[in-house]
């Protein structure tokens, strides 16, 4: 299990969408393999990404509301939002070189 802060629908305006730096969400699941299997990935593009952007967590069987406002179809889902808005995703497992080379345009 990570560290990384669970957002859920309560907290989401002030944690993802009025935060300054760009935000890392990932939508997850607990039954989700992949999810799991990205989980080391995701601990690390928050390491790597520390001071530049701020890297979150979400289960999509709690918050179903901004899972469908979103359009996550399927998990993992690895959504970047800056200033607000989501700018790129990412879905299913990726090798953190190929995640990292989606989002570096929006955080550098």
């Amino acid at each position: 299990m990570s560290n990384l802060t669970y957002v859920d629908e309560e907290n989401f305006q002030a944690e993802v969408l009025d935060n300054p730096l760009p935000v890392l969400v990932d939508f997850t699941a607990v039954w989700c393999s992949p999810c799991k299997m990205l989980d080391p990935v995701v601990l690390q593009i928050a390491q790597n990404w520390v001071s530049k952007m701020k890297v979150v967590k979400l289960n999509i069987d709690e918050n179903m509301d901004l899972t469908t406002r979103y359009q996550v179809m399927g998990v993992p889902t690895l959504m970047l939002f800056v200033k607000g808005k989501p700018v790129e995703r990412v879905t299913g497992f990726q090798p953190l070189d190929r995640i990292e080379a989606k989002f570096r345009d929006h955080i550098e």
